[in-house]
Parts: structure tokens; C-alpha cells; sequence
């Protein structure tokens, strides 16, 4: 347990983008639910989760950055890691399923004639 006190000015900043990333998870799961092909699906996620994760991210970086008073750079590292990971994810997801149906395109053409 952390006995420091956060500072005004690291906690509402921080408490804001710890809702924000809420609601902007929250938006992506929904729309995960709500789309009904795997390509729509694939999008509110994608968008969603990543800003999601990336506001809870800053919200920490401010906090612990605050309450040690120097940056704090693992936090960096892991919102970096997040940004470049989770679209390249969705864009070889895509890729797999294009390759998919496009090969089972070709066996319905082929048994059809």
C-alpha cells in the first residue's frame, strides 16, 4: 500500500483518464458484441481497447511519476509496446481471414464445377 498522498494536480487529471479509459473499453467491448461479421467486429475493439488501455496508461504514468518525482519510463515502454502490438494484431487477424475465405471461395468454385 502506497502511504504518500497523490497530489491534487496528478489525481483529477489522473481519475479523469482512468474513466475515460473506461468508457472508451466499455465502447470497444460493445461493439464487439453488437457487430455481426468478424470484419466489423474486428474494428471497435481494435480502436476501442487501445485508447482504453492507453488513458489508463497515462493515468499511471502521471500518478507514479508524481508520487516518486522523476518520470517514470516502464510505463513508457509498456503504452509504446501497446501502440505498435495491438494494430499490427488486428491487421494480420484481417489478413488471416481474407486468406480464408478467399481460399474457401475456391474450393465452393471448384466443387461447383
Amino acid at each position: 500500500m502506497i502511504d504518500a498522498q497523490i497530489p491534487l494536480w496528478a489525481g483529477i487529471p489522473a481519475s479523469i483518464l482512468l474513466v475515460l479509459g473506461g468508457l472508451l473499453a466499455l465502447t470497444g467491448s460493445a461493439g464487439l458484441l453488437r457487430f455481426r461479421t468478424f470484419y466489423a467486429r474486428i474494428h471497435a475493439p481494435t480502436l476501442g481497447n487501445t485508447m482504453g488501455c492507453g488513458c489508463v496508461l497515462a493515468a499511471s504514468i502521471l500518478v507514479f511519476s508524481a508520487l516518486s518525482a522523476r518520470p517514470v519510463f516502464h510505463e513508457v515502454i509498456i503504452t509504446l509496446l501497446l501502440i505498435v502490438s495491438s494494430p499490427v494484431t488486428a491487421m494480420l487477424l484481417m489478413r488471416a481471414a481474407t486468406y480464408r475465405n478467399r481460399l474457401s471461395k475456391t474450393d465452393a468454385e471448384r466443387d461447383a464445377s
